[in-house]
């Protein structure tokens, strides 16, 4: 017999939810305040009442057994009358609250509890009470309704057979799953050298509830490596659910790409892919507000039809199918594919939506992590995009801005934020430098931007508000932002502060994001971190959080020593001597681009410093395409600039890039599209306060910091934008590698094994 269970809320909210999409307040911050508010109302209760009482149902249907379960706020026994207390906390006024305005998601779940406890003590008759206390107040307001059995069944019974359709769905898809899962083989007729290595790790690993640290090289075929032996375990009933977590757009599309090939050697497998809200949003501005956008006005109306919908017809779900039957249903793309989620059998998506605690997907519960598997694609990504997550900054001017549209408006609000204001001058007129550090938070300025928030909650729905109402809710937004990270605030911390001009800036420092990472990680069944760059090895282990349990592969090249041929030119290219060699690079360059035959990619540290060799080097255009890249260029833009590297083009192809951009990593030039990579430097980050700070850091723990800080993510840069040239076995080409660093001892030992048959040139 298959089993399915379902919480009260969750099959209250499939069926009733009802409304449009709006921008509100759903704080982190506000889950303990509802707690508090619901302990304040049981508090009341009498000694004879019930509260956190666990209820359970089961129901047969056709080839499933349903539970339902859900845990009771309340249960209150008076004058042998028995009522169901359904305790929601708000930071509405109350006096918005009519039975007219009550949501009928409340009342269903309190009279789903009814209905549960009712039958299980064989009573006739019961009470629903819906109690609504405004958060940080003493304030109540309860609405009261009574119920025969009867009455309460029907419901009940209405209720199942709504939900029923989405049930025998899954259930149906779910052994579809399984049994194609454990009958599925390998895609190829035979492995590459290293794959089978890769796959049968990563297997291993889910089903001995491991993580894995993986150095997989380019050529392996590291998504399929990885996707396979997941989509197998699943098979034998290890885990339910795969994400795949990418830092890049195009690594997406791979992965797409290798479930799609799964698909069509008859893996039946639902798999969605999230887009960022602004990318998905299909209005000129992303404004989630029903007056506005018809996608957001009525889209609880119309998502489940939507989502049902996709799921018969539809099994990789991209951001273009996503945004058809967006179009068909007139529903939100973006949070159509939050939606999506709790179908997903694999989740294609950022990182941010597991780790960053202030976007991760609230869906996944802890049962759900026990069940999933972990991929992370590109991991050498996740250590400064994981200091970005747990970092934080905060600039007066916000407040500044605010204090001039409350002033003679709102007093509450005005002296919130002019108090604000003032820290930020104090700070301003404490100090004489730009930059600076602070060992630890004021709490004082938290206690300042906990009262803004606590105001703003119960100001926004003020009709008066309207006119700076977005205003209000991006400083809202960012202040929680703000204060999340205080919360996170140790000994990995620093607080920077920046000051220009009339502008202060201050910033919570994630130094070592190693923790967060590990504890917004945690509880799922296995976590694959892989990378063609993840060296070395023990630096990505301590700044991704691993533990000592953790296993760790490093897999050989599958390349022949012979398909590279690699240059070394020993010329400076640090900072202090780049005026003086700036010539003889371009020379170089030009000499270089002679010398070969094919299309050339050449990277360099910064936008500066590329077009600072451009201006040295002529080119042809009779005889060369010459591209180079821009700052901010749009998706469009960055397929037109690939689309030039087609081996049907008569003109070679030149073009300039920077280390560490979009076209340093994630795309793949074969063949003839690409021959020849040119490396400027050794990609160090530009030396700043900020960097320094991480320096010292980790100097002062036993680490080398300038190790950590800056040639570690340097070499990474280079590695990644050399990656791009040998692509698989028929790939030959030639990467020119531009400092004298890279015959040190320190750079010979971080270059790949592959690059190390090298000849050194001079001009």
């Amino acid at each position: 017999m298959n089993k399915w269970n379902v919480s009260v809320r969750g099959i209250v909210e499939y069926v009733y939810r009802s409304g449009s999409i709006e921008t509100s307040f759903q704080a982190p911050s506000l889950f303990m305040e509802g707690t508090k508010a619901h302990q304040a109302v049981q508090a009341t209760y009498t000694d004879k009442d019930e509260k956190e009482v666990h209820l359970e149902t089961d129901v047969m249907l056709k080839d499933c057994l349903l539970k339902i379960e859900g845990r009771c706020d309340g249960i209150l026994h008076r004058d042998d009358m028995v009522t169901i207390d359904e305790i929601k906390s708000t930071s509405r006024s109350l006096e918005f609250f009519t039975e007219e305005t009550t949501s009928p998601v409340h009342w269903a779940q309190a009279k789903m509890y009814a209905y549960m406890y009712a039958k299980q003590h064989e009573l006739l008759a019961i009470n629903v009470q819906l109690t609504y206390i405004r958060r940080n107040k003493k304030e109540k307001k309860h609405f009261l309704q009574s119920f025969q059995i009867t009455e309460l069944e029907q419901f009940f019974k209405m209720v199942i057979e709504k939900y029923t359709p989405y049930v025998q769905f899954h259930q149906h898809h779910q052994k579809e799953k399984n049994e194609s899962s454990k009958k599925l083989s390998f895609p190829f007729q035979t492995y590459r050298e290293g794959q089978r290595k890769l796959s049968g790790a990563v297997y291993k690993t889910i089903h001995e509830h491991q993580n894995l640290f993986a150095l997989a090289p380019t050529g392996i075929g590291k998504t399929i490596s990885t996707v396979f032996p997941s989509v197998k375990a699943i098979g034998e009933q290890h885990i339910d659910r795969i994400f795949y977590l990418t830092a890049k757009t195009i690594t997406r599309t791979t992965a797409e790409d290798t479930f799609s090939l799964l698909k069509s050697h008859g893996l039946t497998f639902k798999t969605v892919t999230i887009t960022a809200k602004d990318k998905a949003c299909l209005k000129d501005e992303t404004r989630c507000q029903k007056d506005y956008c018809e996608f957001a006005n009525g889209y609880y109306d119309r998502i489940n039809d939507a989502v049902l919908d996709i799921l018969q017809h539809e099994d990789i779900i991209t951001r273009e199918v996503i945004e058809s039957y967006s179009m068909k249903h007139k529903v939100c793309p973006f949070e159509f594919s939050l939606d999506l989620t709790n179908n997903a059998d694999a989740i294609i998506c950022d990182y941010n939506y597991i780790f960053d605690p202030r976007v991760s997907l609230k869906r996944v519960t802890d049962d759900n992590r026990k069940k999933s598997v972990l991929l992370v694609d590109e991991a050498h990504n996740l250590v400064d995009r994981g200091r970005e997550m747990y970092s934080s900054t905060i600039e007066k001017s916000m407040f500044l801005e605010l204090k001039r549209a409350f002033k003679g408006n709102h007093d509450a609000l005005y002296q919130t934020v002019n108090q604000i204001n003032q820290f930020f001058i104090q700070i301003r007129k404490s100090s004489s430098a730009s930059e600076f550090t602070l060992s630890k938070l004021d709490t004082d300025f938290v206690k300042a931007l906990e009262s803004f928030a606590s105001v703003a909650e119960e100001e926004i729905q003020s009709p008066w508000m309207q006119e700076n109402r977005e205003l209000l809710l991006d400083a809202y937004w960012n202040v929680q932002a703000f204060l999340k990270t205080a919360t996170l605030y140790d000994e990995r911390y620093v607080t920077y502060i920046e000051i220009q001009k009339n502008e202060v800036r201050m910033k919570i420092l994630c130094l070592d994001p190693s923790l967060s990472l590990q504890k917004m990680g945690k509880g799922f069944r296995s976590k694959i971190f892989f990378s063609a760059t993840l060296s070395p090895q023990s630096y990505y282990q301590k700044m991704i959080g691993a533990k000592s349990c953790d296993y760790t592969i490093d897999i050989p090249s599958p390349f022949r020593k012979e398909q590279t041929e690699v240059i070394i030119y020993p010329i400076s290219t640090r900072y202090q001597h780049r005026d003086k060699t700036t010539v003889q690079i371009g020379t170089i360059i030009k000499k270089e681009i002679e010398l070969s035959s094919g299309n050339i990619l050449l990277f360099f540290p910064s936008y500066h410093y590329m077009n600072q060799i451009i201006e040295n080097i002529e080119l042809d255009g009779n005889q060369f395409t010459v591209l180079r890249q821009d700052t901010n260029m749009t998706e469009d833009k960055r397929e037109e600039f690939i689309s030039h590297f087609d081996v049907h083009h008569t003109k070679r192809v030149i073009a300039f890039a920077v280390l560490g951009g979009v076209f340093s990593e994630g795309i793949d030039l074969m063949g003839d599209k690409l021959n020849h990579v040119m490396i400027c430097g050794v990609g160090l980050p530009q030396v700043g306060f900020e960097r320094n700070i991480m320096k010292d850091y980790f100097q002062s723990i036993g680490r080398d910091g300038y190790l950590y800080s800056y040639v570690f993510l340097g070499i990474n840069k280079v590695l990644q934008a050399g990656g791009r040239l040998i692509r698989s076995e028929e790939d030959y080409g030639r990467i020119t590698l531009i400092d004298d660093r890279y015959l040190t001892p320190l750079y010979q030992s971080l270059l790949p094994h592959e690059w190390k048959h090298f000849i050194v040139a001079n001009e």
